[in-house]
């Protein structure tokens, strides 16, 4: 088993942003030269996540609208005690997730219709990384 380890980093210009990494998820596997395996695609913040779905404009602000009305931001968050203003951050993330894992075949992402890897922010305007671990043959 071959193993493949790559970084993307991050500094949105806005506090929240949805970004289409599957081209640079597709560019690293090419890099691995790995056929068959899985692609691990992980934030390394608490306040950003990664998930996968339709590459739609629409969709994307419905999603950011729906985790906004689950998770507001909001002054009142025990967090903010700390001195930090990112509680509602904190909660989006672990709504959208961390991570996806998806599998190889034939050196390619093995997606569904319409499937896309997006790099979620939200508490952005700062430097942020991403990790993109291969494995398989």
């Amino acid at each position: 088993m071959t193993f493949h380890t790559e970084y993307l980093t991050f500094n949105t210009k806005n506090k929240r942003e949805y970004i289409n990494i599957t081209g640079d998820v597709e560019q690293i596997l090419r890099r691995s030269g790995i056929q068959e395996g899985m692609v691990l695609v992980s934030a390394m913040h608490i306040t950003a996540g990664v998930y996968v779905n339709d590459a739609e404009s629409g969709l994307i602000r419905d999603i950011d609208e729906w985790l906004e009305r689950l998770a507001p931001f909001d002054p009142a968050y025990r967090h903010h005690r700390t001195g930090e203003t990112n509680g509602d951050a904190h909660l989006k993330s672990l709504l959208v997730h961390h991570e996806v894992v998806v599998p190889v075949t034939k050196g390619e992402l093995d997606f569904g219709p319409w499937q896309q890897i997006y790099y979620a922010e939200f508490d952005g305007l700062r430097k942020k990384r991403l990790i993109v671990k291969i494995m398989g043959e």
